[in-house]
This record gives C-alpha cells, structure tokens and sequence, in this order.
C-alpha cells in the first residue's frame, strides 16, 4: 500500500496496551476520573434522566442507546477538560471487537482498503482471497453506496463499519465500475481477512542493493513479520534497509519494544512510561536481534505511537537516519478497561518518553533528518526514493 493516506477498514486508531477492568468490585477501585463520574449522586441523576427519555420521549429511545451516549458524553467531557488527551474514548461492543480485531491484524469484512473522494470510497486496493477480490472488484472501483443509501461524503471510518460484521453475514454494496462507469449492486458474503501488515522487496540503487520494509500498525506478532521481512531482504543481499512507517498509527507497546529488538543488541532502552497510577516503568530490547545493516527510517505526519516509539528507538540507540516529515507527536499511552456491557473504555494512563527522555507530544514528534514528502499527484513516491537515496549514500561513504 502506498503511503497516500488509504484507510483500511480493519484500522482506527490503537491502544498501546490492554487490561481488564472488573466494575463489579468496589467502586474506589476505578481509576479516578471514572471515579469521579461514577461515584456520585450524578450518577443517579443520570440513570433518573434516561428513565424518563425512556418514557417520554416522542420517538422510541432504547436503554442501550442512551447507556452509549452517556458514555459517550463522560469521556468527551474529559477530553475537553485535558486538551492534550485526544485519544480516551468510549467503545460499544460492536465497536470494540472492530477494535480488536484491529489489533490481531484481522478483520471481518469484504476485503479493501479506501479512499474517500467526493462520489463515494474509492477502492485503492483488494486483498487477495477476500470476498472483494471473487466478487470481481478491482482497484480504481468506486463504492457508492451501501445498503441502497448513499455515502457520498462519509467518514470512511463510518462507512467501514457498515461494511464490517459477522462472517458468514451479508452486505449490499454499490459499486461504480472504474472502466464503464456502471453501478452494480452487489451482495457479498462477509470473511475474515488478515492484513498484510509487512511487506519487502529489494530495489537496486546507485549499484547497491537495497531492502525495503513497509510496516502498516504493530498488531499482534508484527515483530515476527518484521523480523521475516528483515531476514528476507538480507538473503537477497541488501546491504541496509529502510523501515516505512508513513501512515503506520501504531498500535501495542509490547510489539515496538519486540520490533525494536530485532534490529538492536538487548538491553538497550526502547521507551519509557510515567503514570498516575501505574508507576513508572523502562522498556529494553530483549535480545535476539539480526546482523546489523545500515538503517533509514521513513516517517510522515500520520506515524504515531508506537510506531514513533520504534523510529525514535532507531535513531536514538541505533543511528538510523529519519527521512520524510515530522511525525504525529503522541505523548500519552492509554489502557482498555472492560466494562459490564461487553463495551470498553480506552483510557489515557501515563505519557512516555523517547530514550532520550523526549516526549513526543511536547517535541511535536519526531523529527526527520532529511526532509522529504511525496507527491500524490505523480506516479512516483518521492519520499520513498529520497530514503533509498540517502541509504546508498551511507552504504557509499
């Protein structure tokens, strides 16, 4: 996938770590915040407020729906109220499970990845094996529609969860025909596909071989793929590697300390965490990495958390070189706390920091060395080429 802002239904944006939240225990057990909002007369007052929308209101209103707004509604308040905090944010059960199977690199769907344009959700891309690609969906398609109404304009994060369910369930989508012009309905059967999170191949620059690793989020197991990809390129002779993260939003600590390990001897400090309420903690390479290779990382504005933790990690203990543009500039780390409802909070906990003791929210991100952005109105990808360049020019001198 390029690095020209596609969006893949099976990503949003992803926690750095989970944990399991038990409601039914005392109610000073809950982290503060929620504690304050919980553990009040405000919470009567609100169980008496949905009671009586629940009854009188002109129009139907279910319980499950007003529980979800209230939700909603609490950490909203404590975002607005922690204007560094864009990331705590209240998940429905439905919306959680597309969360984690985000995170397990996995997703239940028709198998595309989109971009928004004025008609519809341009198709950039059709996983192999997916509903999508038997279904005869190409690249360049435009889906117009789903269910008979129209998403012209949508979020397509929105529009990506009207697409998702079950397996085994059906949905119904137009589809504009890049080639005639047509709109078909198409009715396709939902399967889980998995992402294609890493991908490699070498390319020959200045006469000297050159490993190219994209990595799309650190789900569950990406150190393995990276390390796969790493292992491949290097037996087809790279003599250094740059690491793409453009467009990568993350995703589990524990996976960029792995990632991190793969290319740095162990013990070396990969980022650290300050918090509240879970004390402060060092994170270190553990060891295992793989022969080393003169390295470039790729970064743009929308490379974030865990994946500015492996960028900074890179640079700061291994050397590598930072080409593209500043990254996102995310501080803080959030914990999943399971509720009652089969929902989640996602809860912003600590903030951490690079080896150097940077945080990413105060530097504004990571900053690259050299400076290069791509052009999405041209065929070639200009920041791409400009790390491979400065690659062949380490391996030169």
């Amino acid at each position: 996938m390029s690095g020209r802002g596609a969006v893949a239904f099976a990503v949003g944006l992803l926690a750095f770590l989970a944990a399991g939240l038990w409601l039914g225990g005392h109610p000073n057990s809950l982290p503060e915040p929620l504690r304050e909002i919980f553990v009040t007369e405000t919470g009567g007052l609100s169980a008496e407020a949905a009671e009586v929308l629940e009854d009188n209101y002109y129009r139907p209103v279910g319980h499950e729906q007003l529980s979800n707004a209230s939700l909603q509604g609490m950490v909203r308040d404590l975002r607005r109220r922690n204007k560094e905090d864009h990331y705590t944010e209240y998940f429905s059960p439905e919306a959680l499970e597309a969360f984690n199977q985000g995170i397990e690199g996995r997703f239940s769907g028709i198998g595309v990845t989109i971009n928004p344009v004025r008609q519809g959700m341009e198709v950039e891309k059709v996983l192999p094996h997916s509903p999508a690609e038997e279904a005869g969906i190409e690249a360049g398609d435009l889906i117009v529609s789903v269910e008979g109404k129209s998403i012209a304009g949508q979020n397509p994060t929105e529009v990506g969860n009207r697409i998702r369910g079950p397996e085994g369930t059906q949905v119904t989508i137009g589809v504009r025909d890049s080639k005639t012009g047509k709109v078909r309905q198409m009715t396709l059967t939902r399967a889980e596909v998995t992402l294609p999170n890493v991908s490699s191949h070498v390319e020959a620059v200045k006469g000297k071989k050159l490993g190219y690793i994209r990595m799309l989020q650190f789900s569950d197991g990406a150190h393995d793929q990276i390390a796969n990809a790493v292992r491949k390129v290097q037996r087809e002779g790279a003599e250094g590697i740059v690491i793409d993260l453009r467009e990568n939003p993350g995703g589990l600590l524990q996976e960029a300390v792995l990632s991190a390990s793969v290319f740095l001897p162990e013990g070396e400090v990969v980022v650290s965490t300050k918090s509240r309420t879970q004390g402060d903690n060092v994170y270190k390479t553990e060891g295992g990495n793989l022969p080393r290779r003169p390295l470039v990382v790729l970064i743009d504005r929308n490379t974030a958390s865990a994946a500015e933790i492996l960028a900074a990690a890179l640079a700061d203990d291994g050397g590598a070189g930072v080409v593209g543009t500043r990254s996102y500039g995310k501080g803080l780390f959030q914990e999943e706390h399971n509720l009652s409802n089969g929902g989640a909070i996602k809860l912003s906990v600590g903030e951490f920091f690079t080896p150097e003791g940077i945080n990413l929210a105060q530097s504004h991100g990571v900053h690259p060395d050299v400076k290069a952005v791509d052009n999405p109105a041209t065929k070639v990808d200009e920041a791409k080429q400009r790390a491979l360049g400065v690659l062949a020019g380490q391996i030169g001198s």
